[in-house]
């Protein structure tokens, strides 16, 4: 079995967005398996600015992608498959690479995701706590505001 190169083009592209100074940010494919917040997906999908200031803790494993945000000023838990994950890309350029999303192949289960902070994310966390805003913010792309984690 060949280990996926999709994980490691993604570390490769968050890492070249960062050397020029721009923002790097994924494009996910949500399913039952991704930890988002349910307020700020759009058509099945979120984009995430998944840069040095937008978050907090930050992990792009070879099986996911972990890190706290805040959204609406809530600090949230996100905990994405690599498979769920269909791009990253420059904010700013606009460059970067599409993926093909695939189907989460290995049954995870909410132990063996990171802990964050003390806090094992959730297995399906609902919406329990909807962001402050009741919509995405518009403008463009409608693409989710973040505020800087520290």
């Amino acid at each position: 079995m060949s280990v996926s190169t999709k994980p490691y083009l993604i570390r490769a592209l968050w890492q070249w967005c960062i050397d020029q100074g721009e923002t790097p940010y994924i494009v996910v494919a949500v399913d039952e398996h991704t930890q988002v917040p349910a307020g700020y997906v759009k058509d099945g999908q979120i984009v995430l600015n998944v840069g040095l200031e937008a978050t907090n803790q930050l992990d792009i494993g070879n099986e996911f992608i972990a890190f706290q945000a805040r959204f609406g000023g809530v600090a949230q838990q996100i905990f994405v498959p690599v498979e769920r994950v269909a791009a990253i890309y420059a904010r700013e350029s606009g460059e970067g690479m599409g993926f093909e999303v695939e189907d989460v192949v290995h049954q995870e289960k909410a132990e063996d995701r990171p802990v964050l902070n003390g806090v094992r994310p959730v297995e399906n966390p609902g919406d329990d706590n909807p962001p402050d805003d009741p919509a995405p913010p518009s403008g463009g792309g409608a693409r989710p505001r973040f505020t800087v984690v520290k």
